[in-house]
Formats: C-alpha cells, sequence, structure tokens
C-alpha cells in the first residue's frame, strides 16, 4: 500500500479521499488556489502545497505543476477525485511518465470512452443496447440537421467530449435545431476544448440508472449494483438513490452484465460508471462511462458497506478487488441530496457569499463509520465549514447529505428530517426546494424520470406563503431578548437604573412597541410587511400581529440557548432558531426557513442607486454571446446576453418590450456581480 499520496482537487472530494488515506494510515498532500488557501481540504491534509491563482486553468488544472508537487513532496501516487483532471488521458501518462501512479483507469480507457461518438462505437461491438442517434465525425451543421430530423423530435445534442450535464440541449422541432446546435457547441468547447456533438432520440419519460463497476488488474471486474439518478435539473442530478426503485433481479443482472462487458471492452481499471437511458417499460440503453468516481458514490457505499476510496487504493496498488460478485448483497436504501448555494427560485443561479452560519443534522463522520448499523443514518460530506466562502470560481457545492434506512420508506423519513434540520444563513441555498422535492408525492411514490422537477412544477415551486406568527413571534423574542442583553452590558455601575435597561419599564402604564419586518424574498418577489404590536407586561408580553383577524396572544419565553429558543404563544409551544445576519432575521422553526428584514427605525440607510432601465449581471462572468444591438426593438423574453459562469449558461432576456439604448459588454468580457450589460427601456 502506498505510504503518500497527493489528491489533486478540491472541495469535498478531497476531504472524502484524505479520510479514507487517514483511516489506513496514508499521508495526504493538498494542492491548492490562491481562492483556497484557507479551504477545509487544506485543512485536513497532512501537507498541502499552494499552485497558482483562483482561475482553475492556472491551478487544479495544470498537470504539470501538480506532478512536480507529488514528486518534491515524495508523494507515490495522484487521487485525482472527479472533475478537473480525473479524466484526463494525458494528465494520466503524464504520471506514468514521472514514475507516478495515477489512481484511476488506465489512460486507453479514458480515450476510449472520453469520446462519446467513440463509445457508442466500441459498446456497439460488445452489443451493448444502443440509442438511435448519429454518433459520427461530420459535423456540418446541415448534416447534422438532417440526422436529426431522420431520427425524428425531440432530438437531445451531446457534447461529445462533456459530461455534468454541459453542452446538451434538448431539440424540439426542426425550426430550432440551429439555434441549440449553436448554443450547444459554444458551451462545448468553453468547458470541454471541443465543440464536437452528437444527435440522439430523446426518450420521452426516461429514467437515468447507472451502474457502479470495479475492476483490477487480475482479470476481476464486478458490479456494485445500481443507482437511480432520474432527479435532475439542467441535466444536473439532483437526488440519487440505491438501489433503483422498482428494479426487478433480471433487470438488475441484465444492466450488471452491460456495464461489465462495457468495462471489459476497453480493458478497464479502477472504479467507473455505466450509465444508462431506462424506458419505464424496464428497455434500457449505453449513454455514456465516467471513468472516475462519481459524485454520487456514498449511496453505493451505504448500501454495500464498501469503502470505494479504498478499493481505488488498494487496486491501484496492485491488490485483486476486495469481493468477488458473488459475496455483494444490497442492504437497505440509501438517498444523497446535494446541497447548493444556488436559488431555486432563480432558475438555480449559483449564490455566492460567506457561509455566516451552517448548521447541520446530528450526522456521524465517515472516516467515523458512516455506514449502515449507525442508529443516525445520516451521513454528510462537506468541503466546506462555516465561515467559509463559496466564490465564483468553482462548482457552489456545500455539501452532500446522504442518509440510509432499512428500506426507502425509512430512508425517506430521515432525509426530509435531515434536510429540515439544515441551517444556512449568509447566502441562497437549496434545502427548501430539496425537501419539498423528497416529501412530493412523484419522488415519494418513486414515479421518477429526468422530467420530473419539470412535470411538478408547480408543486415544487408554490407562491410564496405569508411568514407564520409563530416565526414572527420567535424573531421579534430574539430582537428583545438580545436588547436586554446589550443594555444590562452597558449599563456597568448604573445596573440599578431602570431608565438604563431596555425592559421596557413604564412608570404609569404598560410600554407598547410596534416593530416592522418584511419578507426578504431571494427570488426578488414583492415583500410583504408585518406590523407586530408588542406590549411590555412583568412576565411576558401581548403579542398582536397588525391586520390579523386574530385577538393579541400572551407571549412568554420558555427557554433560551444561544440561538435555540422557545416561547409560549397563547396555548401554542413554538420552538426554532433565531440567526441575525445585519437586519436579517434568519428564523428556522417547524422545518422551515422565514428570512425577515427588520426595519430599524433608528438605522438611517442610504440612498440606493436606481438601476434606470440597465439590465444587470445576475453574478460575476464572462459574455459568450450578445445577441441585441443598439437600438433595436425587442420584445418581452427576448434574449439579449448570454454570460458564462459557474459552468454554466445564463441568459439576460428583455423584461418587457422595449428599446435596447446601448450594449455596454462585448463578447469575452468579463463582468463583476450587478454590473450593468445594456441600457434598455420600455417601449
Amino acid at each position: 500500500m502506498f505510504k503518500k499520496i497527493l489528491i489533486a482537487n478540491r472541495g469535498e472530494i478531497a476531504c472524502r479521499v484524505a479520510a479514507t488515506a487517514r483511516r489506513l494510515g496514508i499521508k495526504t498532500v493538498a494542492v491548492y488556489s490562491e481562492a483556497d488557501a484557507n479551504a477545509r481540504h487544506v485543512a485536513v491534509c497532512d501537507e498541502a502545497v499552494l499552485l497558482g491563482p483562483a482561475a482553475a486553468k492556472e491551478s487544479y488544472l495544470r498537470g504539470d505543476k501538480i506532478i512536480a508537487v507529488a514528486k518534491a513532496t515524495g508523494a507515490e501516487a495522484i487521487h485525482p477525485g472527479y472533475g478537473f483532471l480525473s479524466e484526463n488521458a494525458e494528465f494520466a501518462d503524464a504520471c506514468h511518465e514521472a514514475g507516478l501512479v495515477f489512481i484511476g483507469p488506465p489512460a486507453s480507457a479514458m480515450r476510449a470512452m472520453g469520446s462519446k461518438s467513440a463509445a457508442k462505437s466500441l459498446m456497439e461491438k460488445a452489443s451493448v443496447p444502443l440509442v438511435p442517434g448519429y454518433h459520427g465525425d461530420n459535423q456540418d451543421a446541415d448534416f447534422l440537421q438532417t440526422q436529426a430530423d431522420r431520427i425524428g423530435y425531440p432530438v437531445l445534442l451531446k457534447a461529445s467530449a462533456g459530461g455534468g450535464g454541459k453542452g446538451m440541449r434538448v431539440v424540439e422541432s426542426s425550426e430550432a435545431f440551429r439555434d441549440a446546435l449553436a448554443s450547444c457547441k459554444r458551451e462545448a468547447i468553453s468547458s470541454f476544448g471541443d465543440d464536437k456533438v452528437l444527435a440522439e432520440k430523446y426518450l420521452q419519460r426516461p429514467r437515468h440508472i447507472e451502474i457502479q463497476v470495479f475492476a483490477d488488474t487480475h482479470g476481476n471486474c464486478i458490479h456494485l449494483f445500481e443507482r437511480d439518478c432520474s432527479v435532475q435539473r439542467r441535466h444536473q442530478k439532483v437526488l440519487e438513490e440505491a438501489p433503483a426503485p422498482g428494479m426487478t433481479a433480471e433487470r438488475r443482472a441484465a444492466m450488471g452484465e452491460a456495464a461489465v462487458a462495457a468495462a471489459k471492452a476497453v480493458g478497464y481499471v479502477g472504479a467507473g460508471t455505466v450509465e444508462f437511458i431506462a424506458n419505464q417499460d424496464g428497455s434500457f440503453y449505453f449513454m455514456e462511462m465516467n471513468t472516475r468516481l462519481q459524485v454520487e458514490h456514498p449511496v453505493t457505499e451505504m448500501i454495500t458497506g464498501a469503502d470505494l476510496v479504498e478499493w481505488q487504493l488498494r487496486v491501484a496498488a496492485g491488490e485483486p478487488l476486495p469481493k468477488k460478485q458473488h459475496e455483494l448483497a444490497i442492504n437497505g436504501h440509501a438517498i444523497e441530496a446535494r446541497v447548493y448555494a444556488e436559488n431555486p427560485e432563480k432558475g438555480f443561479l449559483p449564490s455566492i457569499g460567506t457561509l455566516r452560519h451552517l448548521g447541520t443534522p446530528d450526522a456521524v463522520n465517515f472516516e467515523l463509520g458512516g455506514i449502515p448499523g449507525h442508529p443516525a443514518g445520516v451521513r454528510i460530506d462537506a468541503g466546506v465549514r462555516e465561515g467559509d466562502a463559496i466564490s465564483p470560481f468553482y462548482d457552489p457545492m456545500i455539501a452532500k447529505l446522504i442518509v440510509w434506512g432499512a428500506d426507502r420508506k425509512q430512508a425517506l423519513a430521515r432525509m426530509a428530517q435531515a434536510l429540515s434540520q439544515y441551517q444556512i444563513v449568509g447566502l441562497a441555498s437549496n434545502i427548501a426546494f430539496l425537501n419539498r422535492l423528497v416529501q412530493g408525492e412523484a419522488f415519494a411514490t418513486a414515479d421518477l424520470d429526468t422530467g420530473l422537477i419539470e412535470r411538478n412544477h408547480d408543486a415544487l415551486f408554490p407562491a410564496a406563503q405569508p411568514a407564520a406568527s409563530g416565526a414572527l413571534a420567535l424573531a421579534a423574542v430574539a430582537l428583545i431578548e438580545a436588547e436586554k442583553d446589550r443594555s444590562a452590558a452597558q449599563s456597568g455601575a448604573n445596573a440599578a437604573d431602570p431608565w438604563g435597561q431596555a425592559l421596557g419599564w413604564r412608570m404609569n402604564q404598560p410600554y407598547v412597541r410596534k416593530l416592522s419586518f418584511a419578507d426578504d424574498y431571494a427570488a426578488g418577489l414583492p415583500s410583504k410587511a408585518y406590523g407586530v404590536e408588542v406590549t411590555y407586561l412583568n412576565d411576558g408580553w401581548m403579542f398582536n400581529l397588525s391586520g390579523s383577524e386574530a385577538s393579541p396572544q400572551l407571549l412568554t419565553l420558555m427557554s433560551q440557548q444561544g440561538a435555540d429558543i422557545s416561547v409560549k404563544l397563547g396555548d401554542t409551544a413554538v420552538h426554532g432558531s433565531v440567526r441575525r445576519d445585519g437586519e436579517l432575521f434568519h428564523v428556522f422553526t417547524n422545518g422551515l426557513h422565514y428570512t425577515l428584514h427588520y426595519n430599524d427605525p433608528m438605522a438611517h440607510a442610504g440612498e440606493s442607486e436606481a438601476e434606470g432601465g440597465r439590465l444587470t449581471a445576475p453574478m460575476p462572468g464572462k459574455v459568450v454571446a450578445v445577441l441585441a444591438e443598439k437600438g433595436k426593438e425587442v420584445k418581452k423574453g427576448d434574449a439579449l446576453v448570454i454570460m458564462e459562469a459557474m459552468k454554466m449558461e445564463h441568459t439576460i432576456a428583455a423584461p418587457h418590450d422595449g428599446v435596447v439604448d446601448d450594449v455596454l459588454y462585448a463578447v469575452g468580457d468579463q463582468v463583476a456581480d450587478g454590473a450593468p450589460l445594456l441600457a434598455f427601456r420600455a417601449a
């Protein structure tokens, strides 16, 4: 076994690999960019070396620098994680030439599977079922459109060298083909440096089912069952689970055998995933093979009890696979949710900022044995901590939340409970959306397909609801108690002076105070204001919500420990946690998160500069297309500018009919968050 390895990645996967290495007594070397100098993966490794600036192409994608660091630190092998250089055949070759072990498949297998088109041809020879389509080299637009017309719409365009949902477009008609092809190729060249695409028949209501395969250098190749990754948005996975609901033993065996055949066809070694698209009738077709460890590998670990990173290390060190196919069995059910810094209500736009507060459900860390058998059944794989920043340079994942249950019903209940306990303050997150998704009828009943989110849009994106009176009561009590604590600390020698304390004491009659809160909608929806009237009493307050038909209620503080507060409102006990971030009160109660803006009458807010009809960048990024010109009349919804940010394209559209007065940036320009992109006036 290796004595020291270098982890050529960042975030949660770097922390995940380091955890297994530590358990096995293997020393680890971290590499980092200037943006990651204080990152968690740097702290958990034994050594850490700076690679370069924040941009991945100047740091995490610099294979030459990574190899130099490995040799300088005495590392014997390099684990690439996933993303970055994990499927780069040239990097794998360079490691070998430098006398280092690449903890992954042979470069030849990467090359064979790295091109979706070439992989399809190989799979056809290996008798692995394929989706009807065109996977050839002819990239002429007219020819590709002819092929799409032949296949029949809807057609799926995919970047041949792609992955992770990048460079993929669903084309509904021949008329829409050219624009979709241009967009697909533009994103493909930006993400992978190769604009070659393939076209396939887009199946209606398909499921995305993948098989975890593992092979060693002794001729052994097995599969560790399947994962269902059907719940996706923008072709990126949101929820994953193992085993796949409704999978029969016969179908599992057939898919497993096909996956093993695919791996053997390219002389595979190590961990890999063969991805299939499956019809509702049970038929399935090969999509692609990911020649690396997958983001969703924990659900496989949870149902098999295997540490797949340990298997990777042992196979790379020349050892045989730890188990044979007949020794593997499925134990229970596991579900993974990807917790992201993003705003689902704004098209899942990534959120940039600092994790001012990060509260997680009770869980067991993987390095402590977070696999079946722990009573909590909850595991968290994370690469960030409270106080860390989510930057625009990398994927905005906060953590992977994984739960295990004796069956799917128990796993669903544990996931819902764990999500309700997650608390994030400082940036937008998808926590509430994930909870609605997990508890929604479609997912709960396993009515799965890759269009689940779109099919259930109204249920998953409900109209904003007013804040509950209990949440407002918690915010009011948190504010009042904080004022008491602050005044007591400041009173000093005058502690006995009632005028110097924020106790609401009055000489002749009760003090009636009016507090003003408003919803702070991250989605930019109209904010609802709440007038809260609090009458100070000897042992509590009278609570009255302005405009409410309900009678005033007695409000008393039952207990308070830090941010955790329990109050009694009328006859109802209300428990929750209140985190203040400036003028925002984040109230977590009853599994919900309310963000309330406190209108402080003593604060003097500066005047804000009006946008003046200027459409602005939703986040830092690069302009990749300008579709409008000065003086052009446009209709509501017309695409004006396309930006690339956080590895995704974002379209800036006209908010209403109008005229473009000026275009302020050109293709290739970098723009800051909030930068005006063009001047626009209503027609």
